[in-house]
């Protein structure tokens, strides 16, 4: 699929989504947010993709949120037949709650206000070592998203999110990851490969029992621990149903590799 200001590609069961606008930090723009909808429901549809990786352009900016300069220029301008065509919050994933493959976020970069949520709504963040976080818009008389205010402080402290929340300040890649908002630290050099080899280590498990065991934990976040086990989730049918229920099994006790399908 070609798109102007998103590219993705699709290689060996991975979904590569890099936000393509260098020259602004990777912010995002009502028709990036268009385009990353389209991206987000092929990604879905398509059995052949099992894990997504999501990075900026460039060596800068996974993505510095909301283009400002942009809305600047355009103000007073109509927006909302383009952003009708838009679904799921920034970036098309902030606020949808669809998808249940797995999602790496490789930060190159500042992730600031929307491109802060949308490194927090992917499942794995890998950062270089010169990436920076925050919520930055209260300093310019904003606020962030529902994908961060709600978001951040479910994923780390309660204080250290307010204290991020009512600055605005960053935090560095090694604070996140004190924090727990990042899995791994790397030099930029090796953001893509570390994705990669965590996107391939995924991909040793059954795609099925992976999207089951994201569903069941996401989706049973907001109940009690009995209210969780008690739920009925759709995809923990599909997987005890599926062709890959079979095969782990055998594969097991034939001492060999399985052959996941994803059926």
């Amino acid at each position: 699929m070609e798109f102007e200001f998103v590219k993705y590609e699709k290689r060996d069961h991975i979904g590569y989504v890099t936000f393509n606008r260098p020259e602004r930090l990777n912010a995002l723009h009502p028709a990036c947010h268009v385009e990353m909808t389209k991206v987000w429901d092929d990604f879905v549809a398509d059995k052949a993709m099992w894990v997504a990786i999501v990075t900026g352009a460039g060596d800068k900016a996974f993505s510095a949120g909301n283009d400002l300069r942009w809305t600047a220029e355009h103000r007073g301008e109509p927006v909302s037949d383009v952003l009708k065509q838009a679904r799921g919050g920034f970036a098309g994933i902030t606020a949808r709650y669809d998808i249940y493959k797995p999602i790496i976020a490789a930060v190159n970069g500042f992730a600031l206000g929307g491109g802060f949520e949308i490194a927090l709504a992917c499942d794995i963040i890998i950062a270089a070592d010169h990436a920076r976080f925050g919520l930055p818009e209260p300093r310019v008389g904003l606020m962030a998203g529902a994908g961060g205010v709600h978001r951040l402080p479910r994923q780390i402290p309660l204080k250290i999110a307010m204290g991020m929340m009512l600055t605005g300040k960053h935090i560095t890649a090694q604070e996140a990851h004190k924090w727990g908002i990042v899995n791994e630290v790397v030099p930029n050099k090796d953001l893509i490969s570390t994705s990669e080899r965590w996107a391939r280590e995924i991909m040793e498990c059954s795609p099925v029992s992976i999207q089951a065991s994201k569903q069941a934990a996401m989706d049973g976040l907001g109940l009690s621990p009995q209210g969780a086990i008690e739920k009925r989730y759709d995809l923990t049918e599909k997987l005890w149903h599926s062709k890959d229920a079979i095969e782990g099994p055998l594969a097991f006790s034939q001492k060999r590799k399985p052959n996941w399908t994803g059926e």
